[in-house]
């Protein structure tokens, strides 16, 4: 099953809303799921273009997707220590080597949105832990981990922000700065789904 993009919690969707795909995913057998967004750099290493391979993240949402009633998909407190699959970024880091693609790794910090951070935010983000930040991806993945989905999780790093000298950004440059890193992310993502199958 594949999505052409998602509901976003910065559009006026609920959490419930927001997560719903991932509610029918689990009920059509979905054992794994792929996730990748649009994020801004914070760590210095990091240069726009980069496919960033998410380790962990930080949820900064104000709502929680599993707020409410539980779903019998999972335990009322799910364990959040392996949310991405060790193996599934293994897997993904020995491709990408195959294919001398270069992987940056990471933490995503996922915020409402919709405006881009200010240079304050940015660094405030990165102090707490994050090296890349976006509007999208945890509600998912907290939701997918709840019921058991496995999950695989890439950010590409369409903008940088927080350092000495800020740097302004638009819509169409994040949508630019996509664009290209699409066919790279996608041949490895491509590859996975062949190797997990």
């Amino acid at each position: 099953m594949a999505m052409k993009g998602r509901f976003h919690y910065y559009e006026g969707y609920s959490m419930k809303e927001v997560t719903f795909p991932v509610r029918v995913m689990y009920e059509l057998g979905i054992k794994t799921l792929f996730v990748s967004n649009a994020a801004g750099g914070m760590n210095p290493a990091f240069k726009i273009g980069d496919l960033m391979v998410i380790t962990d993240h930080i949820n900064f949402f104000p709502e929680h997707p599993l707020r409410g009633k539980n779903f019998p998909t999972g335990p009322r407190f799910p364990d959040m220590h392996e949310t991405y699959d060790h193996k599934l970024i293994n897997l993904a880091t020995e491709i990408a080597k195959e294919k001398n693609i270069r992987l940056v790794y990471g933490v995503y910090l996922g915020t409402t949105g919709p405006t881009f951070e200010t240079p304050a935010e940015y660094r405030m983000y990165r102090a707490m832990g994050g090296d890349t930040v976006g509007m999208s991806t945890v509600p998912e993945v907290i939701v997918a981990h709840h019921c058991g989905i496995r999950t695989f999780g890439i950010s590409v790093v369409t903008d940088l922000g927080g350092f000495d000298n800020p740097v302004e950004v638009s819509h169409e440059e994040v949508q630019e700065a996509a664009d290209k890193a699409q066919p790279l992310m996608t041949e490895i993502m491509r590859e996975m789904v062949k190797r997990t199958v």
